[in-house]
């Protein structure tokens, strides 16, 4: 095997990274808060009311700091913050005064619900102490649940993963106030560290009014746990044996097209956790079904390149954070370039599930090592995929304050193709004290693969210098992907390439009453070939992109687009733009309707050039949300295009119905209509959560096409799901 002068030249650079790390700044010794977790004596019913005397007897948070609008300013109402502990777990109690709770923003009781528009408090547990990684927790003043991954090296967050965790809310004269209750099975964390990190943050959505324990400046994150406080005095936690046995059963009824035969399963499965130790999970999955997983929705595409869509399978969430490679390498607004492991390689195949007959993987943390290591066998499905194996592993050394050195290896193609293997490494400095309190992130990565099918240019390597601070935030970011560089596990939309994006985003916040801030946004992207040859760029500008005092938001954009063509590219059903070199100017206008109103939305409206043509792409999007049991979101999409080659329209409708009896019981129905594969779907799902570890969903999924004029069924399927876990 060769490697390339890049791969070589990268190698060096990682050495004399680790051997010769950038000096630490000097900075003046911060005050870190603290707060003592104390005994929990007695039972705690979580109600929401924080009434029993060990709540009378803990220690607290009295109020938090104001970092948004007025970095310290006055606070409409405090919040108190407690936290019990015993051997089981934690339980934490939060207390949100507001001197008038009739305005309390709080319209959702789904799990999970996008909580950021609304009154909510969300706080981080950093149980390693690595000031890299942590746990993340929200809850709004109806009780509903959101977690999350910290992930993006703290400056985003995996909403894909769940733990198993109660809340409850309630309100009152005072404002609200909430209790909640996180099993220690349902986190990893360092033995014997007797002290987490932890941090909390209040929103108050009426006055757009953010609020903070530790590190509250808008420099920073609450997902960035170098910053957290300290939460102290923690129990001598017992994980018991350490075991949980989930089995499930599927109920699977599916009517194929007329003519065909009705199709009946019952498919158990099971998935096996045993910790080994309390930093170390080890998976076990055996007839994986993958039932209650939320479908994906049609997107429209008008690029030469296929579109990114995110990992939403519970096995391959748990531990994903460790499994991430690479700084500058997430999916953006505008997808991914490059992602060295994407997990939904594994299962799918050209939108068809491959049944995983076994799956394992083991993932931890040993005092500063990070490791994960993941490997499924999937079953033949005939004419599509044999039976084939995968792995993959993944290692990361801390190193200095926040940094790290990694590797990752994968092995296995899930079309059966042999010799295929990726090889990488990766390096990240990080700091959150440059010049003492500012952000700072530099990193370089290198990926190499093989496959027998392969040749040419195999590797593909890349830095990302980042400077994401409060009002200034630049990055740059470059990629190599050679013309062979095709990793079976993972996603690679475009070979070939050099692509340099470069961002600059300032945030000015007038003198003016009624703005908030106006962010001045460049981001510029530039694709060259391997000779250094153009092939497209993006310059997307935001002279104005305008946050009122109401919450409503103004923007408008241009963004002059090139692409250099060497084949045909059909944009739509025989509309073949030819080959050539096309420059063109975009436009957009964009209004979104505050978040906090009962109904809401955005208008979003695309106009100006596209090749030698024209373009227009109008997006509407409306929710209503009569009340916390119910709300419906209405999206549209329209497109027409106008170009010597042709005219062509295209048009995306959809709703979705979301019926929160409680916050363990929601009905989710989600209908979509395109008009270029004229195919209607539905699907709808109950889930009812009627203990902590268990569940039952009812998945009904309907799709239907019209090709002559006439609805004809495509495919109906009806599934019921339920599923247990016994701990031990």
């Amino acid at each position: 095997m060769t490697i390339g002068p890049p791969v070589r030249h990268l190698a060096v650079a990682a050495c004399v990274c680790v051997c010769y790390p950038a000096p630490a700044p000097v900075a003046a010794q911060e005050s870190v808060p603290t707060l003592r977790a104390v005994a929990e004596q007695g039972p705690i019913r979580l109600d929401g009311v924080l009434d029993e005397p060990a709540w009378f007897a803990a220690d607290s948070i009295a109020t938090l700091t104001m970092t948004d609008p007025v970095e310290g300013g006055v606070l409409t109402g405090n919040t108190v913050v407690r936290v019990l502990a015993d051997r089981r777990g934690l339980t934490i109690g939060v207390v949100c005064y507001d001197p008038d709770p009739s305005k309390i923003v709080s319209f959702s009781k789904a799990r999970d619900a996008e909580l950021e528009n609304e009154d909510h408090i969300k706080f981080v547990l950093d149980t390693f102490r690595d000031g890299r990684t942590g746990y993340v927790f929200a809850v709004n003043p109806n009780g509903a649940r959101y977690d999350a991954l910290v992930a993006e090296q703290g400056e985003g967050e995996n909403a894909d993963w769940d733990a198993v965790w109660e809340a409850a809310a309630t309100r009152g004269a005072f404002g609200w106030s909430v209790e909640i209750r996180i099993p220690i099975q349902s986190l990893a964390f360092r033995a014997g560290l007797r002290e987490w990190g932890f941090n909390i943050e209040r929103r108050l959505q009426r006055l757009l009014e953010t609020s903070r324990w530790a590190s509250a400046r808008r420099d920073f994150a609450i997902t960035q746990t170098s910053r957290a406080g300290r939460l102290q005095e923690l129990a001598d936690f017992s994980l018991g044996v350490g075991l949980s046995v989930r089995p499930s059963l599927v109920t699977d009824v599916v009517k194929p097209p007329a003519g065909a035969v009705l199709d009946a399963t019952v498919e158990p499965s099971l998935d096996v956790t045993q910790r080994l130790g309390p930093n170390t999970i080890a998976s076990l999955t055996v007839r994986t079904d993958f039932a209650e997983t939320e479908v994906d929705t049609r997107r429209t595409n008008l690029t030469r390149f296929p579109l990114f869509f995110p990992e939403k399978r519970t096995f391959f969430l748990e531990g994903a954070d460790i499994f991430d490679f690479g700084l500058g390498l997430t999916a953006g607004f505008r997808g991914a370039d490059l992602i060295a492991f994407q997990s939904r390689r594994i299962g799918l195949f050209e939108g068809q599930a491959v049944p995983i007959r076994l799956g394992a993987k083991v993932n931890g943390r040993l005092g500063n090592s990070n490791f994960g290591a993941l490997a499924v066998q999937t079953s033949e499905v005939s004419g599509l995929v044999p039976q084939t194996e995968m792995s993959v592993v993944r290692f990361r050394q801390n190193i200095l304050a926040e940094s790290y050195v990694g590797m990752i290896a994968t092995v296995g193609d899930p079309e059966g193709r042999s010799d295929s293997y990726e090889l990488g490494v990766d390096f990240t400095y990080q700091t959150s004290r440059l010049g003492g309190s500012r952000n700072f992130l530099a990193g370089v990565w290198g990926l190499l693969v093989d496959r027998q099918d392969l040749s040419g240019d195999k590797a593909a390597v890349g830095f990302k210098v980042d400077y994401p601070n409060d009002p200034l935030d630049f990055a740059i970011t470059y990629k190599r992907i050679g013309d062979a560089f095709d990793p079976s596990l993972g996603f690679v939309p475009r070979r070939g390439v050099q692509i340099w994006n470069p961002t600059l985003n300032y945030v000015a916040r007038p003198a003016i009453p009624w703005v908030r801030t106006n962010r001045f946004q460049l981001f510029p992207r530039v694709v060259l070939d391997l000779d250094n040859q153009w092939e497209s760029y993006r310059v997307f500008t935001a002279p104005v992109n305008v946050t009122f005092e109401s919450g409503e938001r103004f923007e408008f954009n241009v963004a002059p687009e090139g692409e250099r063509l060497t084949a045909p590219f059909e944009v739509a059903d025989s509309v073949l733009i030819q080959p050539g070199s096309y420059h063109w100017v975009r436009y957009r206008l964009e209004q979104d309707f505050a978040a906090k109103r009962r109904v809401s939305g955005r208008v979003t409206w695309w106009f100006g050039g596209f090749y030698d043509g024209s373009l227009h792409q109008i997006e509407v999007s409306a929710l209503f949300k009569p009340s916390a049991s119910a709300s419906l979101e209405l999206t549209g999409e329209r497109i027409i295009g106008r170009l010597p080659a042709g005219d062509f329209t295209q048009s995306l409708v959809g709703a979705r119905l979301l019926i929160n009896f409680s916050p363990d019981l929601q009905l989710n129905s989600f209908v979509q209509y395109d008009d270029v594969s004229q195919r209607l779907g539905t699907n709808t799902r109950l889930r009812w959560t009627f203990h902590p570890l268990g569940d039952v969903f009812v998945v009904l999924n309907h799709n239907a096409v019209r090709p002559l004029d006439r609805w004809a069924l495509e495919q109906a399927q009806f599934l019921v799901k339920a599923q247990y876990a016994f701990r031990l």
